[in-house]
């Protein structure tokens, strides 16, 4: 009956454990978003407390599903905080799980456009100093060969093939109001709209950590026929690898763009 007790005793422990560590690791994550976001450090402290932040909601969970075995076995309830503690290490994980998944899944390279030939500029908004300084070769000897601008290109096609100019059944002027609305509507911050260039520029700033994104729609004629041919460029200010981040902005705003959201 005392070992019973004793071990009883001890899946209340490893369950209360296992609670602190979990909740304390999303804390932790959400300190180290806030942090970033503010300007209290840099973006790469940030982003090295997740390093920290995996292994102690990994080991909470685990010690959630070790306290609930031991309970099983000693007829011990660890009730609601058990689960809390075993539900959200499981969710952290996969959420960040998927992340990095997705990260090595993609090229490490934070630039997306839909012309690589011709790759719309920023006039008021600045491509950041080390844009191609470290852009991988990845041990093949093909990248290696290359400048790190064609080497960007090479690996932009690879993995964001689909990112095409949009043709619209628009005057370049429509369509450039037309993407000025939407730019507004997904509450980007718009630096510039030039419509004798046909260009809107604005920066993006992500939800947590709030890094910014700098963006560039350019609207031309077609030239033949009517219409609007329109290219977008989104690119990250700091990093190396968006995630897909920037590809996927540009793919949903050239999908919205086209369908007149």
């Amino acid at each position: 009956m005392n070992t019973l007790k004793t071990r009883g005793g001890w899946a209340r422990r490893l369950s209360l454990a296992a609670l602190v560590l979990s909740l304390g690791g999303i804390a932790a994550a959400l300190v180290a978003a806030v942090g970033t976001g503010t300007g209290l450090w840099a973006y790469g402290a940030g982003l090295g407390m997740l390093r920290f932040v995996l292994p102690a909601v990994a080991v909470g969970g685990l010690l959630a599903i070790v306290a609930w075995i031991v309970a099983r076995r000693t007829g011990t309830r660890v009730g609601w905080p058990n689960a809390l503690a075993l539900v959200t290490a499981l969710l952290f994980l996969a959420y960040l799980g998927n992340m990095i998944f997705t990260a090595r899944s993609l090229p490490m390279i934070h630039d997306a456009t839909t012309d690589l030939a011709d790759v719309p500029q920023f006039t008021v908004l600045k491509v950041r100093a080390d844009n191609l300084d470290k852009v991988p070769d990845l041990g093949r000897a093909d990248l290696k060969a290359l400048s790190p601008e064609e080497r960007w290109k090479a690996l932009h096609r690879e993995a964001y093939g689909d990112l095409r100019p949009l043709i619209l059944d628009l005057p370049p002027e429509q369509a450039l109001a037309r993407a000025e609305q939407l730019v507004r509507q997904r509450g980007w911050n718009i630096a510039r709209v030039d419509p004798a260039a046909g260009t809107v520029e604005a920066t993006a700033t992500t939800l947590f950590f709030r890094f910014k994104d700098d963006i560039v729609i350019r609207v031309r004629p077609q030239p033949l026929g009517g219409g609007s041919i329109v290219d977008m460029r989104s690119i990250s200010r700091v990093g190396l690898s968006d995630i897909g981040v920037n590809a996927k902005r540009v793919r949903n705003f050239m999908r919205d763009l086209e369908a007149g959201k």
